[in-house]
């Protein structure tokens, strides 16, 4: 039987957040991660863009062998996931999997609040999409969902001024939206895999007690979870710890910046689309 790696996507480095917990939980199993750099960011571009973008590397995943990928990134989840497992997946292999974040996010999101009102910090994409509260609210028909946009967020991590002044600005702005919005949240889902890299500025600019949610635990508990309901596919996967890097914009800024997202030191190669 033909053995493959788990693929992972990201329109940049985000997704690279989500692959250092999966690694953390599975760092048996294979990975390839691609970031579609050079068309990033997703956050403010069309539904259709977005779909036919995320397509276009789930195609490029599926000719790597990889049967299952993993969206990490929340924008592409929200905008093309549905559609590509309803229109493209019967066409593409009865056998391949695409599964994104926001629904293990959304699943026990719920878990974490006493007074049933939940904040979602986003990009504008995924805020426009009501992706959130519409899962949320599947699990938790209860919860109140309010959410915020921040999209100056991921221009000040990519441009590397994520830890200046300017930053502490639009940081404290968009918590003071999100909160203005009910007294009463008590939980924030950073619904974004960018932002961790901010969080210790979150929760300087957040209220005590304020309980502050990252995805990547999330998303690798619940890929565990899916390998190990579905051995058919986990058996598919070859188990050599290996992780390999791509990247559709270059493979130098790539390696440059992927250290702070990852944890680590990064080898990327360059790919056409």
């Amino acid at each position: 039987m033909k053995k493959t790696a788990i693929g992972v996507f990201d329109s940049g480095y985000g997704g690279l957040t989500i692959l250092k917990e999966i690694v953390k939980q599975l760092p048996e199993y294979d990975y390839i991660y691609l970031g579609d750099n050079a068309r990033a960011p997703y956050g403010t571009r069309s539904f259709d863009t977005v779909y036919q973008y995320t397509l276009q590397c789930v195609e490029w995943f599926f000719e790597q062998g990889c049967e299952l990928v993993i969206l990490a990134c929340n924008t592409a989840s929200a905008k093309a996931l549905r559609s590509i497992q309803q229109k493209d997946l019967p066409k593409l292999g009865a056998n391949k999997r695409v599964l994104g974040v926001i629904r293990p996010s959304t699943e026990i999101i719920g878990n974490f609040s006493k007074t049933g009102s939940i904040g979602i910090l986003g990009t504008t994409g995924t805020v426009l999409s009501e992706s959130y509260p519409i899962e949320i609210h599947k699990f938790f028909p209860e919860i109140k969902v309010f959410q915020q946009a921040c999209p100056m967020w991921v221009p000040l991590i990519e441009n590397g001024a994520f830890d200046s002044p300017g930053a502490d600005y639009f940081i404290k702005q968009y918590i003071d939206e999100l909160l203005a919005q009910s007294a009463e949240i008590d939980t924030i889902l950073l619904a974004c895999t960018h932002y961790p890299i901010l969080i210790d500025k979150i929760k300087q600019h957040s209220p005590a007690g304020i309980e502050l949610v990252s995805q990547g635990g999330i998303v690798a508990k619940s890929l565990a979870q899916y390998l190990d309901n579905h051995q058919s596919m986990s058996k598919m996967i070859s188990k050599t710890g290996s992780l390999q890097f791509f990247t559709t914009d270059s493979a130098t800024d790539f390696d440059n910046h992927a250290s702070l997202f990852f944890g680590k030191e990064v080898k990327s190669e360059h790919i056409f689309l």
